[in-house]
């Protein structure tokens, strides 16, 4: 399966990444290596067939002064975005650009959309490999249209009439603490950024934060308008966790204190079994390759879940966000 053959791209060559499938587009330099050089190329590429593809994977270029990560993805027209309401810890590398998650290298991330958890997230987003680990550390992307097309039909009628009521409790040694999770030290700040995003708060006895919110499970994609599965039940549910570790947490703080959890959006309780039916889809979905030292790979966040695999030795994956859709 190749690009559109009607349309030209003389400094940039383009395949499929896998055979047989288009997730992702494989983009290498023609000749000149510089990416300011091959920018008008990715760009009018970008704009061809990221729709179809869901990302790109561009491999073999140099990040030149002029055009380093930021400024290339700003170069499709949108600022970056901050990374607030944030689930999992990061560090800022400049304005607009993060260290991946900050799990432990021997812990796996599921597959997930970028803020699917929340009714307002980033189309875009872009990886950039700076360093690649010695074994592992892979970042396994699937096409969330052909997740939604192979769940279960009952299951995935339920998850879309009902929605997705997520629960979280920040802090308290748990789970990232508000502060963090919202780019703030002010209370009133959070009461705002809830209230604007009708997201119920409860500020419990020792100060920390409990946070209520109903999402979407599915979505249509606003210029495709293809159907995809998009939420982070999985990740959320209390299913996820290690089973001493679910028993232990459950004896401790009870459900209601979990750090996080996940229930139908009319607060019903999730089966363990359907999340179970959802990850194995969701496996089967997936796709992954080695990262390579300099790798650049844009996704549409809407079309394209991405996970990380564990890792040893050395990892420094950066990414950024841009146009923000809710």
């Amino acid at each position: 399966m190749s690009v559109n053959p009607e349309v030209q791209y003389p400094s940039i060559a383009v395949k499929p990444l896998f055979e047989g499938g288009r997730l992702p587009l494989l983009v290498t330099p023609a000749g000149n290596a510089s990416l300011k050089h091959c920018l008008n190329d990715i760009q009018r590429l970008v704009s061809k067939e990221l729709y179809l593809s869901g990302g790109l994977l561009l491999r073999g270029f140099e990040l030149d002064a002029e055009m380093q990560f930021n400024h290339f993805c700003q170069s499709f027209g949108d600022d970056l975005l901050n990374y607030d309401y944030a689930s999992t810890p990061r560090s800022q590398v400049n304005k607009g650009v993060y260290t991946s998650t900050e799990y432990p290298a021997h812990q796996s991330i599921p597959l997930h959309n970028e803020q699917a958890y929340t009714t307002s997230w980033p189309m875009k987003i872009w990886f950039n490999c700076v360093t690649a680990s010695a074994e592992g550390g892979e970042t396994p992307i699937a096409d969330s249209r052909r997740v939604y097309q192979e769940l279960d039909a009952d299951i995935k009628e339920k998850f879309t009439k009902h929605g997705l009521l997520y629960v979280r409790n920040y802090g308290n040694g748990l789970d990232l603490p508000w502060q963090k999770a919202f780019n703030t030290q002010s209370k009133a700040d959070v009461e705002a950024f809830c209230k604007s995003n009708q997201i119920n708060y409860v500020w419990k006895e020792d100060g920390e934060l409990q946070t209520r919110q109903v999402c979407q499970a599915v979505a249509q994609h606003p210029f495709t308008r293809d159907m995809v599965w998009f939420n982070q039940a999985h990740l959320f549910h209390v299913s996820n966790l290690d089973p001493a570790i679910r028993e232990t947490l459950l004896s401790i703080v009870g459900e209601q204190d979990l750090p996080r959890n996940v229930y139908y959006g009319n607060g019903e309780v999730i089966a363990d079994h359907e999340l179970e039916h959802i990850r194995q889809v969701l496996k089967r979905c997936q796709v992954s390759f080695p990262w390579q030292v300099g790798d650049i790979m844009m996704l549409d966040n809407m079309l394209s879940a991405h996970a990380r695999s564990p890792f040893k030795g050395e990892r420094k994956v950066i990414v950024a966000m841009a146009e923000p859709h809710n």
